[in-house]
């Protein structure tokens, strides 16, 4: 019997550490993957819409900011024309020096892209920038193209502004405009603590 006792006390010892390491791991934050361009959209009144198809090739997208650690997880991008090599870059917005760099393949006019990357660690309160190069884009602006107050909070992201710069040469934009956007480019974001 004494040994039966022992053996039960072992296999209740162990099962309840099994159990309370798994319970550890369940613990820890789960955090929403969330896109802030319908938010920026939103808040900026940016709703017309004109297509800009072969209209020049320009370097141009927006400068934000985290407010929590995070990472960038996914690319996102719509045009109106199809483009199988689409550069995105993204910057460190103060040293202005490269990042990440991908490649999109936009097969299909009007429907967005998802391209999963390697996880791409943001820090809070750290200004970065995503840009596109290309010749094709979405410009929206507001009914009557007055200015927008920048910064916007979308979500978790602070957008700081909108830049651009004519060419197709990999060079921080220099150019900075407040009554537009171009182009349907973003990102899938996640806190991570």
């Amino acid at each position: 019997m004494r040994a039966f006792k022992t053996i039960f006390t072992i296999i209740l010892t162990a099962a309840l550490a099994i159990s309370c390491s798994s319970d550890d791991k369940d613990n820890s934050p789960k955090f929403e993957t969330e896109n802030p361009l319908a938010a920026y959209y939103t808040a900026t009144g940016f709703s017309t819409v004109s297509n800009f198809i072969n209209s020049g090739d320009y370097e141009f997208g927006l400068a934000f900011t985290p407010t929590v650690k995070g990472k960038i997880k996914a690319i996102t991008l719509k045009l109106p024309a199809t483009n199988s090599s689409v550069r995105v870059t993204i910057w460190d917005y103060t040293a202005k020096t490269v990042l990440r760099s991908e490649t999109l393949n936009v097969a299909t006019a009007d429907v967005e892209v998802k391209k999963e990357i390697s996880e791409l660690a943001l820090d809070k309160d750290k200004k970065y920038m995503i840009t596109m190069n290309s010749n094709d884009w979405y410009k929206k602006n507001k009914a009557d193209l007055s200015n927008t107050t920048y910064p916007v909070t979308a979500g978790k992201i602070r957008i700081e502004e909108y830049r651009w710069i004519s060419g197709t040469a990999q060079i921080f934009p220099t150019n900075v405009s407040a009554n537009y956007n171009a182009g349907d480019l973003s990102f899938d974001f996640q806190q991570t603590e």
